[in-house]
């Protein structure tokens, strides 16, 4: 079947998400005063084991983006992880709770974004459940649902590798390089990096859909970095502007596991 522009285009805001209600308390976490400096707050405000342990996939959800941006700028690389992950996402909120989506909302009316917002991130999470990190191969694929939305366009959709994992059976597309390097939100630091950029150089690409990832689309960039054994958080750019946030999580991991390894950096500790 053809892939049109206009089903691209269609299809391009729900790409997006792939790659990241009523408010209820925010977990037990200290932040800083707005404009705190990232050496001052990781000098101050060290984050404990026990506020470790209280940040789980939901409680982000929970925090404005500037305590998201708090936290993230508190953690380490970490080792770079392998394996299947599930997979959440959720927009930047204010300290209202309203979401704002960015480059696929007119942001200039800000009750409509933030409705747009709360639909995508309930559409992206039926159709996106995480990523497979193979660390030995630099590689991540992302672990699409099966839905109908993408089957009119995707040929030869029996080709399409699954994994079993976490109750659901998946498609993995979309895929990307898997490395560590500077941060884009703090490049003085590394993070796990996971790009996009070469997508179509990669084994297993296929043209339809996975260029919408791609510099010819959204051209995606994410970044994690380590909460808790188990558990990462990530940052998703759509060209060169922050879009969305994202959690990976491994339910294999126990709830409350030995914190050990959240200070290394992936540039210093072997895979």
């Amino acid at each position: 079947m053809e892939f049109s522009m206009t089903r691209g285009c269609a299809l391009a805001g729900v790409v997006a998400l792939t790659i990241v209600a009523c408010r209820t308390a925010a977990p037990p976490i200290r932040f800083a005063p707005l404009g705190t400096g990232p050496t001052q707050l990781r000098r101050d405000y060290p984050l404990s084991d026990a506020e470790r342990l209280a940040l789980t996939p939901e409680a982000f959800r929970r925090l404005t983006q500037d305590q998201v941006d708090q936290v993230y700028n508190r953690l380490s690389s970490g080792t770079i992880p392998d394996g299947p992950f599930r997979g959440d996402l959720f927009f930047p909120r204010d300290r209202d709770g309203h979401a704002h989506i960015r480059d696929l909302a007119d942001t200039s009316l800000p009750l409509a974004a933030n409705v747009a917002a709360l639909r995508a991130e309930h559409l992206g999470r039926l159709f996106w459940k995480g990523k497979v990190l193979f660390r030995s191969q630099g590689l991540v694929r992302n672990r699409i649902d099966d839905l109908a939305i993408l089957k009119p366009i995707v040929t030869e959709a029996g080709s399409v590798p699954k994994l079993t994992f976490d109750g659901h059976t998946t498609w993995l597309l979309f895929p990307a390089t898997l490395s560590c390097g500077p941060s884009r939100f703090e490049s003085a630091r590394h993070s796990i990096l996971i790009d996009y950029s070469q997508t179509a150089a990669l084994d297993g690409y296929r043209a339809v859909p996975d260029k919408l990832a791609g510099p010819e689309g959204l051209n995606i960039f994410d970044e994690i970095r380590v909460v808790r054994p188990g558990l990462y958080l990530g940052r998703s750019y759509f060209g060169s502007r922050f879009a969305l946030n994202f959690t990976l999580l491994d339910p294999g991991v126990t709830a409350n596991p030995p914190l050990t390894d959240t200070n290394d950096d992936c540039a210093t500790t072997a895979p």
